[in-house]
């Protein structure tokens, strides 16, 4: 299970040598925002040299530049034959995007002798008023689909927001709008919604805030940038002993239950939508 995904510039062994150290369960070698245009070539090549070493549990993704930058394809050559578990697409502008990249990755499976359809596909979704508009439809991608990941940095640029958040720490609307239609498109597509990365990262408690508001509301991991942060997203997506306690009663009010389909519990009527939120509690631990 991914809870946490840690960004990691693929153009910094060192960084990533930490970053394998600590407790995200998946890895985003990164050759897009945190790499320098200057250090492009350099960070493919430091990229697959990081593909390349002895693995543990944790799950390997490359985020790769725009399909409008011109150098997508020459950093899916780069960094393909190091086996990649998935490829992050920024910049995504719908489900046509996925699928010209999905065509993409089968030819460099090929290549790569890589067993067909082996690798993921992981979109950021809200990066564009275009994109924004564009989430119905992911449900038709296909299986290399993993999840998707919304995004509010550049997004504000996109619209010309002078900010994303209030001063108390929460989202303002546009970027709210955008949250929330990323967790509903991933959901209606079956695949996992991520939520995006809180970018103070020394301020642990607003996170564990952030992430464990997400999962109530229905977000299965979070972004991170920086090691220090993965430990708090795991934790906060782990279910409390109240919700745990609550999952187990209401599974076996429905076992005993004679009807077979609905129950009472603590005096309020229990169903198949309690069953299934009970069992997804439980299958998070």
């Amino acid at each position: 299970m991914i809870r946490s995904l840690l960004f990691v510039p693929g153009d910094s062994p060192r960084k990533f040598e930490k970053a394998l150290a600590c407790s995200a369960d998946a890895l985003i070698l990164d050759l897009e925002d945190s790499v320098a245009a200057a250090n492009k070539s350099a960070a493919r090549a430091a990229a697959l040299q990081m593909l390349q070493q002895p693995r543990g549990d944790q799950q390997l993704f490359v985020r790769v530049n725009a399909l409008d930058s011109g150098m997508l394809l020459g950093d899916l050559q780069a960094v393909m034959a190091g086996r990649p578990d998935g490829i992050m697409l920024p910049k995504c502008g719908g489900a046509q995007d996925v699928a010209r990249l999905g065509h993409y990755l089968d030819a460099f499976e090929v290549s790569a002798g890589l067993d067909a359809g082996s690798t993921s596909i992981l979109p950021i979704v809200t990066e564009t008023p275009e994109a924004l508009l564009n989430l119905k439809g992911y449900e038709n991608c296909g299986p290399r689909l993993w999840g998707l990941l919304w995004g509010a940095e550049d997004l504000a640029s996109a619209i010309g927001a002078t900010a994303n958040r209030h001063a108390d720490g929460q989202y303002r609307g546009p970027f709210r709008l955008a949250r929330d239609l990323c967790l509903l498109a991933a959901t209606a597509a079956g695949v996992v919604p991520i939520d995006t990365v809180y970018t103070d990262f020394r301020d642990i408690e607003g996170l564990t805030q952030e992430t464990t508001q997400g999962r109530i509301d229905g977000f299965a991991a979070k972004a991170a940038i920086h090691p220090a942060q993965c430990d708090a997203i795991n934790a906060a997506f782990r279910p409390t002993a109240e919700e745990l306690a609550w999952a187990q009663a209401v599974l076996q009010a429905l076992r005993d239950a004679p009807s077979g389909g609905v129950a009472s519990l603590a005096g309020k009527m229990i169903d198949r939508p309690h069953e299934l939120q009970a069992k997804r509690i439980l299958g998070g631990l």
